[in-house]
């Protein structure tokens, strides 16, 4: 995600279960994520940010088009447990999809997850927010990708489910296999109307 999140100071629940920060959140004026029971603001993105997530997204709609696979925005909140739940930038379903509750705010089971990341979100995006996605029983791929240079990370859990496996990219000739998913996105779709802008790696 965009930048790091900052306390709700204000707040006096020492610790937000999911099912009162879902309460919360349903009637904010602006999206918060929970980490560890604490409720934390969300930033606004960059021109590159929007730009770059909108062409995973389009992209990888396109591609599912036919597939049993469906694509969720950054407005689809993933939970991770009772304690952390957190929105990424793009998430993928691949087959029947799975919610905390009737009013589907909250999606259980991602098969994918993409951060677009910035330097100010960088260590969290690769540490601990990945960290938390790799605990999803559900998930298969984690794929971050820079905003401000030509450089994508693809994390990968094995076919026998024990330990991930770690790819970069750095080319926009490249091509980013995202076998879960049955499909392959080329870097050049990826960095589309913002490679000029960036430096690669």
């Amino acid at each position: 995600m965009v930048a790091t999140a900052t306390a709700l100071a204000e707040k006096v629940i020492v610790k937000w279960t999911l099912e009162q920060f879902l309460a919360f959140e349903e009637t904010a004026k602006t999206k918060h994520q929970l980490v560890a029971g604490r409720i934390y603001n969300m930033a606004g993105g960059s021109r590159s940010h929007s730009r770059i997530a909108a062409n995973i997204h389009g992209e990888t709609y396109f591609r599912l088009r036919n597939s049993s696979c469906f694509t969720h925005t950054n407005d689809m909140l993933v939970r991770i447990d009772e304690y952390n739940a957190v929105y990424p930038d793009m998430s993928v379903v691949c087959g029947d999809d799975f919610y905390s509750d009737e009013r589907e705010l909250a999606l259980l089971n991602p098969t994918l997850v993409v951060e677009v990341t910035s330097p100010s979100s960088m260590d969290d995006d690769r540490g601990w927010k990945l960290a938390l996605y790799k605990s999803l029983p559900s998930l298969r791929a984690c794929l971050i990708i820079d905003q401000h240079r030509i450089f994508a990370e693809l994390h990968t859990r094995a076919d026998n489910d024990e330990g991930w496996q770690a790819q970069t990219f750095d080319s926009l000739e490249g091509t980013i296999p995202l076998a879960a998913l049955g499909i392959d996105l080329p870097m050049a779709r990826v960095y589309a109307d913002v490679a000029g802008d960036l430096a690669r790696n």
